[in-house]
């Protein structure tokens, strides 16, 4: 996806970013901190990238002031989504729109891929359930942050601030964890986002190798990413986002027209496209090799999850009630969604069978201008996006962790385009070691999206729920603990209930990262070594 790990504000890096809440300074002390930009908040990769959010952490001080800024209705039950001050918020069929937009990326190219791996039943299967516990965790999340809100009065919380709210919510042993929840949310967030970045560099660099071998002498696939290295540094200098706006624009254009046109090549009959229909269902595997599962499972995690973006969305909603619920916005996306992974896994797969490379792009023919175009096309709308995703990158190690160290440098600015390189660098040399999209999707899939998208919303949920829910208005609180513990009603049988569920999930998202990743640092060993 194309800017799964979170929004990009709308301001040059020297502004602190901007989490979705209300408007804070971020702190020397590394802290959950939060600013209002200018303009909307739109969805990954959207025509108006540049006013997003972006996960940041804050101090105990800040969230006490926002708390205080909040504290309406003292004598009744606060209501988040009344409270909200959204400049341009979105409707429901924009914000399906954002979701439906933000799957249409390298993720869903490797689908094709992932079914070789699992065989066509269980990749059908498979997906399904995966998307349908991966849409059951943003709802837990959702929920909890909705919840926290309540409890803390104000309008809204991003991930990071979510995770540690919770915490202190949660046991004892959950409370002495809550101070470092943001970090751990945060660290996971940009060991995806340079992750994601690693797949973008090995993408546009294999896919204009593919197109150029066929007209001139073949070149080794890291010649092309050593030409490629300054864009890459160059479009990562770009400070303010504003600049890359109008990219964006046509680079969302783009995608839509070549991933219609990739359709059109797996779909079309023996007398269109390559000419070639589409074989029988007898020559795929119906079941694959058992020790690829942890590949499928990788894969499909990198595709579908959009946790890093979910957030801000509803918090950017005209009518945020109409997000969750069973027809919700969140439920008709998802849907959508998922049915569109299981289509192009599997017709993809259909077609090209054993020979589907790690792309399916790379796998369009040749000798057709159109085909060639298509990857020259969608080569270009991923190279501008890994401007955005890098800033997301930038921006948790700049403008939380760095620059907070670095006021009174005079050399700040020379220390800020240090760091850009630097993770450009960090991201050229892991895809020069392991030029290979598909290992590093599996991979980044499992280690990061495990965690972030069904271990962490469970763990969210347990904590937020803990004492119960909030059946009326609270007073104000003191780090996190209600000075009026009868207001909490929660019934022991859901509580039970709720904590062998999570726990179930938990164990799901933790055997998912630990084998997932063994398996790919497995294949990525025997592949290069």
């Amino acid at each position: 996806m194309f800017v799964n790990g979170g929004y990009l504000a709308n301001m040059d890096s020297s502004t602190p970013p901007y989490s979705g809440t209300k408007e804070s300074r971020p702190t020397s002390n590394g802290s959950l901190s939060v600013e209002k930009p200018e303009g909307d908040m739109n969805g990954s990769a959207s025509p108006n990238p540049s006013s997003a959010p972006i996960f940041t952490v804050e101090s105990a001080a800040s969230r006490k002031e926002k708390m205080a800024a909040d504290e309406t209705a003292a004598n009744g039950e606060y209501n988040p989504h009344e409270n909200r001050i959204v400049d341009h918020p979105t409707t429901n069929m924009e914000t399906l729109f954002h979701l439906l937009k933000g799957s249409l990326g390298t993720g869903i190219l490797a689908m094709p891929l992932a079914f070789m791996h699992s065989g066509y039943i269980l990749g059908i299967i498979g997906t399904i359930i995966i998307g349908l516990i991966c849409t059951y965790c943003v709802h837990l999340l959702v929920k909890s942050q909705y919840e926290l809100c309540r409890k803390r009065r104000v309008a809204s919380l991003n991930y990071p601030e979510t995770a540690e709210e919770a915490l202190r919510e949660g046991p004892p042993f959950m409370r002495a964890c809550a101070p470092y929840a943001g970090h751990i949310v945060n660290t996971f967030l940009l060991v995806y986002q340079l992750g994601t970045c690693c797949v973008y560099i090995v993408f546009v660099s294999s896919n204009l190798k593919d197109v150029m071998d066929y007209y001139v002498n073949p070149l080794e696939l890291r010649v092309y990413m050593v030409i490629l290295l300054l864009p890459f540094i160059l479009i990562n200098w770009v400070r303010n986002l504003k600049l890359l706006a109008p990219f964006s624009t046509v680079a969302n254009f783009i995608t839509m027209v070549g991933f219609g046109i990739t359709l059109f090549y797996v779909l079309a009959p023996a007398s269109l496209g390559d000419h070639k229909g589409l074989p029988s269902i007898d020559s795929l595997q119906a079941v694959g090799n058992i020790a690829d599962m942890p590949l499928f499972l990788g894969t499909v995690l990198f595709a579908l999850e959009a946790i890093g973006v979910i957030m801000p969305l509803e918090n950017n909603m005209k009518t945020p009630k109409s997000f969750g619920g069973p027809f919700g916005v969140l439920n008709w996306s998802m849907s959508l969604i998922i049915t569109l992974y299981v289509a192009l896994g599997f017709f993809g797969y259909l077609k090209y069978g054993a020979g589907t490379l790690d792309s399916i792009t790379l796998n369009l023919p040749h000798e057709q201008i159109l085909a060639q175009c298509v990857k020259i096309m969608l080569a270009f709308s991923i190279f501008i996006t890994y401007g955005l995703q890098a800033y997301v990158a930038d921006d948790i190690a700049w403008n939380i962790y760095l620059a907070p160290r670095m006021e009174k440098n005079s050399h700040k600015i020379l220390w800020e385009y240090a760091v850009r390189t630097g993770l450009v660098l960090i991201t050229f040399l892991l895809a020069v070691a392991i030029p290979s999209i598909s290992l590093f999707i599996s991979l980044f899939g499992a280690l990061c999206l495990s965690a972030l998208g069904i271990v962490f919303p469970a763990i969210i949920q347990t904590a937020t729920f803990w004492n119960g829910k909030v059946v009326h208005g609270l007073p104000a609180v003191e780090d996190g603990v209600s000075a009026d513990s009868n207001s909490y009603s929660w019934p022991r049988w859901k509580k039970i209930r709720m904590i062998v569920k999570n726990s179930l999930l938990i164990i799901f998202g933790l055997l998912g990262l630990v084998i997932g990743t063994y398996t790919s640092v497995s294949n990525i060993i025997a592949e290069f070594s």
